[in-house]
């Protein structure tokens, strides 16, 4: 992505500047503009002096680390307003603060504004692209991270994340419980002490919401009810789609404002878009680095919009077509929930197994006759589950075992209740039978044997059918013959009637059409068809683009390491460039070499060289200097209330230092300066924090310092 615009769509915006501003800009490099001029030939000089090797080499020993992280920051978010960048250092750096550090690089011909859409846009100098280019490139400042070969262990876990095993064990504890909800919406107490105990460090409230809001699970009034279909369509996706799934989810559901009411229809395309971020966040970390929450949470705030050639063209998680802001927070926690970042010491955390393979999509459920076996029978009862064991066959013997432990390992225990379970929806003995002795490499008891075939034979002695009753009179039970409709049907009940499945309506109807039936009689409410099949197609790319797709991201978000010593250096240079423009000052004071200085001329030409604006000697000799008082201190009442009323004209940010022990710094916006009694009082509206308007006495302010408002603030330069 090239991150500078045009030299001519620069120069446009340094042209379209007022008058007041623009003669203020070129006037800090060539000193007094002398009349007539022209403006286009003044930009083309600024331009020559800009392009200058030693004007090169000063402005970059200048820049110092907020410098640099504050232009890679505009290079990342592509030409962002202001209000990016202090969401972007929220926390490390203040309004006032970046705000001061921004208007610094304007003057110092770094950045410059256009509008675009009525709102104001931060672009870096085309004409500074050597010079500007290596910091860009060094993302490191931005997105700081360990090697972890030299990182302490993992931290000790105190969640248990999900994956394919817990995923079936979830399956069968929820199969088990006749009721799982409050009428509220609320788990029962005795079902959630019951699932702390067998799924120990498991959010259980969490975990169920999220793989609500999949789809995987539907509430029905009290009960909690799988969805077969979509537990199948979830299978096609590979262990990696599956995690990034729950963990998107979960967040949904976390972020939902009424969570109790989980519905996987208004979460679809939350959750579909929410995946694909998590998908691309994970790429956008390496496997073998360590990262701190400020990583994490600034590869949250990047990726939060589309990769598009301006970074910021499209929001990625959409939600009924507005952005929605990423919590960072409840997003790592999450993926933590998921297994897809790890917690290490020291509050650093790393990709998990999972993620960091970057595993393909999985292949189909292990052929019979598998030679290792997945699981092994401790008890002719029970079985403990291996983590070779496939997300298919998993979920098969959740559905006819009953989950008793998911701690360290998973262990089932197959109950009267489980089997009764698997006859319902249709698993016979010798299917529960054959699926036992392949995942343990048929290794299972007699006695279970003999039991599952008991317990079979007892089961349908008597028995309660669900799904669809089709009776034909006499004269039309010929149709039962036909193929399209007797395949539909599962037992014949009584002459003339017929049980089909529940599923089978829409068929039925259509063959019982094709034979010329045009009336048919419908008493039953349809079948529940939310669980098309296809509901989960991945929104991935293919495993063999992913690798390519994480190199780009790599490169994008996780810049090389930084060069200490390269920096050390170049404050060094940098203090040794400021000191001998001090000394050239020194020399002007005393009338060395010209007219002597006064008092305000020699402090403003010192503040210029503090704020790093002079390039050149003849920046110092020729200036025009118009003295701008911009702090006053302690007992200067005069010098405060003169900034104040200056900052009120303005609508100026100030920054204000309260007197006493505990030196209170406040920014704000000033709005009023009262009388009352003999002193004077400042209104002001706090920047940061929000609140009412606060009342300051100036004699009480041992600092008040007016922020200068961008150059650009009024320029209506626009995209064209």
């Amino acid at each position: 992505m090239n991150v500078f615009r045009p030299v001519e769509f620069w120069k446009s915006a340094i042209m379209t500047l007022p008058d007041n501003s623009f003669f203020e800009l070129l006037g800090s490099v060539f000193g007094k503009i002398k009349t007539p001029f022209n403006k286009q030939i003044l930009l083309a000089d600024l331009e020559m002096f800009l392009l200058r090797e030693d004007i090169q080499k000063n402005i970059a020993c200048y820049f110092d680390l907020n410098d640099a992280r504050i232009i890679a920051a505009a290079a990342v978010l592509g030409e962002p307003a202001p209000g990016d960048l202090e969401g972007f250092f929220s926390g490390e750096l203040s309004y006032a603060e970046l705000h001061d550090l921004i208007i610094n690089l304007e003057e110092r011909f770094i950045f410059y504004r256009f509008q675009e859409n009525g709102l104001s846009r931060l672009a870096l100098n085309p004409v500074l692209e050597p010079v500007l280019s290596p910091l860009i490139k060094d993302t490191s400042l931005l997105f700081p991270s360990l090697d972890a070969s030299d990182a302490p262990p993992d931290a000790p876990r105190t969640n248990l994340p999900l994956n394919d095993r817990i995923l079936a064990g979830l399956l069968s504890f929820v199969l088990e419980r006749e009721t799982f909800f409050r009428n509220e919406g609320e788990i029962l107490k005795r079902v959630s002490a019951t699932g702390n105990k067998i799924f120990p460090g498991l959010d259980l409230v969490s975990v169920i919401g999220g793989l609500r809001a999949i789809g995987l699970f539907r509430s029905h009034d009290a009960k909690l009810v799988p969805d077969y279909r979509y537990f199948a369509d979830f299978g096609k996706l590979s262990p990696l789609e599956r995690m990034e799934y729950c963990a998107a989810g979960i967040y949904c559901f976390r972020s939902a404002n009424a969570p109790g009411a989980v519905s996987p229809y208004l979460f679809q395309t939350q959750v579909r878009n929410m995946t694909g971020f998590i998908h691309r966040f994970l790429n956008s970390l390496e496997a073998k680095r360590l990262y701190p929450d400020k990583t994490l949470k600034r590869l949250a705030g990047i990726l939060k919009y589309e990769n598009t050639d301006t970074m910021r063209a499209v929001p990625a998680l959409a939600a009924s077509g507005e952005e929605k802001n990423i919590d960072s927070g409840i997003l790592v926690e999450c993926l933590e929930m998921s297994g897809l970042l790890l917690p290490v010491s020291a509050g650093y955390r790393r990709l998990g197994p999972l993620a960091a393979q970057q595993a393909g999509p999985e292949t189909a459920a292990e052929p019979a006759g598998a030679k290792s076996p997945v699981i092994v029978m401790d008890t002719a009862f029970s079985c403990l589950v291996y983590p070779e064991i496939s997300y298919t066959d998993a979920v098969s013997l959740a559905s006819m075992l009953a989950v008793r432990d998911a701690g360290l390992s998973l262990r089932f225990d197959l109950t009267r209740d489980s089997a009764i379970r698997a006859f319902n929806r249709s698993i016979s003995a010798a299917g529960m039978i054959e699926l036992l002795k392949r995942l343990s490499a048929d290794r299972i008891d007699e006695s279970l044997i003999w039991t599952l075939r008991d317990w079979e034979g007892r089961y349908g002695e008597v028995s309660l059918r669900r799904g669809l009753v089709l009776s034909l009179s006499p004269e039309r039970r010929y149709l039962a013959e036909m193929e399209s409709l007797s395949c539909l049907i599962k037992e014949t009940l009584a002459p003339g009637l017929y049980l089909l499945s529940e599923t089978a309506e829409d068929k039925a109807i259509k063959s019982l059409q094709k034979a010329g039936v045009n009336m048919v009689a419908c008493r039953t409410e349809s079948a529940d068809k939310t669980g098309a099949s296809g509901a989960f197609r991945s929104p991935f790319p293919p495993p063999a683009s992913v690798s390519q797709s994480r190199k780009k991201n790599l490169r994008a978000f996780v810049g090389p390491s930084p060069d200490e010593k390269t920096r050390a250096d170049t404050a060094s240079s940098a203090s040794a460039l400021i000191a001998g423009f001090f000394s050239i000052l020194e020399q002007m004071r005393d009338g060395g070499t010209g007219p002597r200085l006064g008092k305000a001329e020699h402090d403003e030409l010192a503040a210029r060289i503090n704020r790093r604006l002079v390039l050149c000697e003849s920046q110092l000799r020729d200036a025009s200097v118009r003295y701008e008082k911009l702090e006053a201190r302690s007992l200067d009442y005069v010098g405060k209330a003169m900034i104040a009323k200056q900052a009120i004209a303005f609508h100026s940010p100030v920054e204000i230092i309260r007197s006493g022990k505990s030196g209170e710094r406040l920014f704000g916006i000033p709005t009023a300066l009262e009388k009352k009694g003999g002193e004077s009082i400042l209104i002001i509206s706090p920047l940061e924090g929000g609140g009412d308007s606060l009342r300051i006495p100036l004699g009480k302010i041992s600092l008040l310092r007016r922020i200068k408002k961008s150059i650009f603030e009024n320029s209506s330069r626009q995209v064209p």
